[in-house]
């Protein structure tokens, strides 16, 4: 097996790095679109876990496939789209609902708040009608009931309730997205996956919109995914951030422990890309990250990020390293039936040598490393999973 075949190098595994109390467990999901230049894989396999209550929050540049890792959590990808792996929402697997199935999940127990409020709504429909639709949809109340709900549900994300009688375009930009939440909020979901919220918003909105979103958590234990590629509005507003690039998460943990002391380079720039309030310095000299994201049907080899990487090693060309405890050598890393550390990241600077080549890592449940001969039956062999599914 040459270097660039060979498998990440992972401590932290779905079955050693997920919680108990989960709403939402993410395990292998892997996302391929269909083109007529070949397949495009937007996800590569991707394990996550949400507990009641807690907020994640997925960030990245435009293209890091993580609107489409939100979306494919209800099959709301286009029908070129192919998920594989296990999306389990309350312990039943998405992939496997059937259609009528999925229609009872989506907005009854786990709903979206779309990126672009103005493209989401419908501009012929008063914005009351549109928050209604779902509780006349999945029968949880009659017409004057529904009525009475949609005034409530405007009052709770700060809107009078004769708002509902607008149409999207009589409103202005932070008043559409409180409308977006309210509609989100109108079945009393469990999990709420809120997709760049605050994009196109002045920054005194995205504050409000913030604060809303928070509170509302708060208030109602609510499950949170928000997307983003701001950091910082993420860490202001999660419990555990995930950093994606090129289709994988390269870094997860503590919102603001990945802030402040982000150990995956890429994390670092995401971080240092905006200005610190109070430091004169950082708004003179913003600190970014040059070069733009790879193209997914031209991976580079090994590590995704190394030709963009400031810190990058000879062997990352080649040498391709999963998520390990951030600030733990290999022989401290926790056996896998133990919660491993909670901040991870992917690269090679988290080892204790860098420079050094480790013998392969066994991963659980195979009892092979990476060097395993696939036509025995080793960890490279072709994974047994099921097909993939294509999205609804």
């Amino acid at each position: 097996m040459t270097p660039s075949e060979r498998q990440p190098e992972t401590r932290v595994t779905a079955e050693a790095g997920t919680r108990p109390g989960r709403l939402l467990d993410l395990r292998d999901v892997a996302v391929t679109y269909r083109s007529t230049a070949g397949d495009v894989p937007a996800v590569r396999g991707i394990s996550l876990d949400l507990a009641e209550g807690e907020a994640l929050g997925v960030a990245g540049e435009s293209g890091s496939g993580k609107s489409t890792l939100a979306m494919a959590v209800l099959r709301l990808l286009p029908r070129t789209a192919r998920v594989g792996g296990e999306i389990l929402l309350d312990g039943e697997d998405v992939l496997t609902m059937t259609w009528g199935r999925l229609r009872a999940v989506r907005w009854a127990s786990a709903s979206v708040v779309f990126q672009g409020a103005q493209h989401a709504l419908n501009p012929v429909r008063r914005v009351g009608a549109q928050i209604a639709e779902p509780l006349l949809v999945h029968g949880l109340a009659t017409p004057a009931e529904a009525r009475s709900r949609v005034a409530e549900l405007l009052e709770q994300v700060g809107l009078p309730g004769w708002r509902a009688r607008s149409y999207p375009h009589e409103l202005s930009g932070g008043q559409r997205q409180r409308v977006m939440i309210a509609m989100a909020l109108a079945c009393s979901p469990r999990l709420i996956i809120a997709d760049e919220p605050t994009t196109a918003l002045d920054v005194m909105i995205q504050a409000q919109v913030l604060t809303l979103i928070r509170s509302l958590i708060a208030d109602r234990g609510i499950g949170l995914i928000m997307i983003s590629h701001d950091l910082s509005v993420l860490a202001a507003t999660c419990d555990r951030l995930a950093v994606m690039y090129a289709g994988r998460v390269v870094e997860t943990g503590p919102s603001r422990e990945v802030f402040a002391g982000a150990r995956h380079p890429y994390g670092r720039a995401l971080a240092e890309a905006f200005p610190t309030v109070g430091d004169f310095a950082s708004r003179l000299a913003p600190r970014g990250l040059g070069g733009d994201p790879p193209d997914p049907m031209r991976l580079p080899g090994g590590c995704s990020f190394h030709p963009r990487c400031p810190v990058a090693l000879p062997s990352c060309s080649w040498r391709e390293v999963g998520l390990w405890p951030a600030g733990r050598t290999p022989g401290d890393a926790p056996p896998p039936d133990t919660v491993p550390s909670p901040h991870t990241a992917a690269c090679v600077h988290v080892l204790p040598d860098p420079e050094a080549v480790p013998d392969p890592v066994t991963r659980p449940g195979t009892g092979a490393g990476p060097e395993a001969d696939p036509e025995a039956g080793g960890a490279d062999a072709a994974p047994a999973a099921r097909p993939a599914k294509e999205s609804a």
